[in-house]
């Protein structure tokens, strides 16, 4: 066995010896090489839920396929059953052109392979596709406390932040032999200390500032450190309700996507800063105020990237990470509201909401909220829109959100709420 930097336990030393394998030997010896990357000295073990972030079979990476086979030949399966992000298809609910179908279908033509694969290696079932599988209509729910291996940026904010569980933000596949083995390397946000904050966020405005922005101003002013955020509280009270899980998950993924954020406390809400306060900042932490002139400046600061910056929007995507039922509920009370307003009865864009699929079989059981939705024109689906604006046919149409994710990694357009509002009810900018 050749050397290695971290201390290992005499079961780890007989399977990098190759005694349960060569395909486990290969496993364990890459999370400990990525583990020594980032200094970790040992591995722990993990004890919650598994959740991997390739869920698609993109044309390019058959290496992932071919790894895929080696462990399902080995017989090797994750500890516990995993959930995986969402799938990048649906031609059912988000309309395509054939041009765009026929290259989506080049793109992800091993998709039904890869899902087979999948399962095998330890799918939780059919319907476990979803970046937000903390979702308790999904299941697939961490406990404070809990070591967890995941990958999904916006999944892992959520977990460290809101729950209070530990995971470092791991990288594709890693997360997935760490699910096999049942341990994941001890560094950064699994530990004590690198979860303490080093800035200090004072949230300043004169009203509850727009969720995505707020968390974009976060990211990008701190990166990959953890902030402590202050005066949320004065709005959103202490402690946590819907409301706020909602607002701290779409806070959370703009911060992690518009900088690598995999942590924050939120002082009075979040399990930690409840319990520890301000002794969680280091002694030489830094200080970012957010005020009303802020989150204005840090709007006009987005691109447009549209080649007709006067183009009407053809699509508005809404729900990047997934919205939560109530969430979805919000949307169609919101959209129905503004139509009686404006005196029409459907909207004048196409207008998609995405949600895990255990949310939208929740949602759609309430038959007469559904047919409201259907009848106003809007779509839900399954999909992740990042995979959707990967087709570069998609990527050239002139499409908007309220998703500072989706903002950040295509070309939609960013607005915030109220502009969605209008503008899909009004049809143009």
């Amino acid at each position: 066995m050749r050397q290695y930097n971290m201390i290992l336990s005499d079961e780890e030393k007989e399977i990098l010896d190759g005694k349960r394998g060569e395909v486990m030997r290969k496993v364990l010896e890459s999370v400990v090489l990525y583990g020594e990357a980032f200094e970790a000295k040992r591995l722990l073990p993990i004890d919650g839920p598994v959740h991997l972030v390739t869920s698609f079979a993109l044309t390019g990476i058959e290496t992932v396929h071919k790894i895929m086979d080696e462990l399902i030949s080995a017989g090797l399966k994750t500890k516990e059953h995993f959930t995986v992000d969402p799938r990048p298809i649906d031609f059912e609910n988000v309309e395509c052109s054939e041009t765009q179908k026929m290259i989506f279908n080049a793109m992800y033509k091993n998709q039904e392979k890869y899902e087979r694969q999948l399962k095998k290696i330890g799918l939780k079932d059919d319907d476990a596709f979803t970046c937000t599988c903390y979702m308790p209509e999904v299941g697939n729910v961490p406990k404070r406390g809990q070591v967890l291996s995941w990958a999904e940026s916006s999944a892992v904010v959520f977990a460290n932040s809101v729950i209070g569980a530990r995971t470092n933000r791991m990288s594709a596949l890693i997360e997935l032999f760490c699910g096999i083995l049942g341990k994941v390397p001890e560094f950064g946000l699994v530990t004590d200390e690198g979860r303490r904050a080093t800035w200090l966020i004072e949230v300043k405005t004169s009203t509850l500032p727009n969720a995505q922005v707020l968390g974009s101003a976060i990211g990008m002013k701190v990166m990959e450190d953890v902030p402590y955020i202050v005066g949320l509280d004065r709005f959103l009270g202490k402690g946590i309700n819907e409301v706020t899980l909602d607002y701290l998950k779409d806070m959370g993924a703009a911060s992690a996507s518009n900088g690598a954020v995999g942590l924050y406390h939120v002082e009075n809400i979040t399990p930690e800063a409840i319990e520890f306060g301000r002794s969680l900042l280091v002694e030489d932490y830094r200080t970012y105020i957010i005020d009303d002139d802020e989150i204005k400046r840090v709007i006009d600061l987005y691109p447009i990237l549209w080649n007709d910056f006067n183009a009407k929007p053809v699509m508005c995507f809404i729900g990047c990470p997934q919205l939560s039922l109530r969430q979805i509920y919000d949307w169609v009370e919101r959209i129905s509201s503004r139509l009686l307003k404006a005196g029409q009865n459907k909207v004048s864009i196409n207008t998609v909401l995405c949600a895990a699929p255990d949310v939208i079989s929740k949602f759609k059981s309430d038959s007469e909220t559904y047919k409201k939705m259907r009848d106003m024109g809007l779509h839900l689906t399954y999909i992740c829109p990042l995979m959707y604006m990967s087709n570069p046919e998609c990527a050239r149409q002139p499409i908007i959100t309220n998703s500072n994710k989706l903002r950040t990694y295509s070309t939609a357009r960013f607005f915030v709420d109220e502009d969605i509002l209008d503008i899909i009810v009004r049809g143009h900018i």
